[in-house]
This record gives structure tokens, C-alpha cells and sequence, in this order.
């Protein structure tokens, strides 16, 4: 039932992407069918579980961490935090390791550890801490440095 969560908000906007298709279809402005299907389409897949490609699974990287720290940046898809910070680090993003607590159970209950129980992403590993929505120009010096 849990993955059916995940999965709502795609789902949701895939609806009334077929929806829109086939209203302004159906008055013959397949152009804008066209364009807002593919606005709605392209939100879906930012909102689901798919968004962010493969990853290494936390139980991996944690061993890794303990021999060569790294930045590690805990979230989840359709996170607004999350967005926002893969947008502002830039090509930076691909040197550090994504970790998507909806795929990962140990990921998202080390997360819980870190925000008293709560789910709060972005969590980020930096050399010295653990940190809750820092601030990404944070996060983007320490990738550039290390």
C-alpha cells in the first residue's frame, strides 16, 4: 500500500494528461494537447519513484563512508527540498552519492535517526556532519573541494 503512495501524485497527472488529450482533442487543438500532455507528463515523472536513475544502496555506500567520507545526499522524488537542491548544485550533483529513501529501507530509517523520527530530506553527509536542508552552496563547495 505504501508504494501506491509513492506512486499517487505520477499517477494522478498521468490521468489528467490523458484527460486534457482528450478534451482539447476532442475540439480539435491537438497542439495544445500536445503541450500541456507533455508539461503534465514531464511533473509525473519528476514525482515518481523512477526520478533519479539507479543507485548504490546505502548498506554499500555507509562501508565506503567509513573508509573515504563523501557527500552523501538522502531523498526522495517529489520532494520540493530535494528539486531544489539538484538544480542548484549544478553538474556538481553527479559527485555526490544520491540515495533515494523510498527504494532504500535503511536509508530512510537512518534518516529518521538523524530528524527525530521524521522522514525530512534532503538529509546530507558532509565531512563533518550530518545535516538536515542545508543550505546547497554548502553542500556545492564541499563537492568542489573534495
Amino acid at each position: 500500500m505504501k508504494s501506491l503512495l509513492h506512486w499517487s501524485s505520477a499517477i494522478a497527472l498521468i490521468a489528467v494528461a490523458v484527460m486534457m488529450l482528450a478534451v482539447y482533442g476532442n475540439r480539435g487543438q491537438w497542439g495544445q494537447a500536445v503541450v500541456v500532455a507533455a508539461i503534465l507528463l514531464a511533473a509525473a515523472w519528476l514525482l515518481s519513484p523512477l526520478f533519479g536513475g539507479r543507485q548504490s544502496p546505502w548498506s554499500a555506500l555507509r562501508q565506503d563512508q567509513e573508509r573515504e567520507p563523501g557527500v552523501v545526499i538522502f531523498w526522495r522524488p517529489g520532494c520540493v527540498y530535494c528539486m531544489r537542491m539538484m538544480a542548484s548544485l549544478g553538474r556538481t550533483r553527479r559527485k555526490a552519492q544520491w540515495v533515494n529513501i523510498w527504494r532504500d529501507a535503511e536509508a530512510a530509517s537512518f534518516v529518521r535517526e538523524h530528524n527525530d523520527g521524521n522522514e525530512t530530506v534532503p538529509t546530507v553527509i558532509l565531512r563533518d556532519g550530518v545535516y538536515t536542508n542545508p543550505d546547497p552552496e554548502t553542500v556545492r563547495r564541499e563537492l568542489v573541494r573534495g
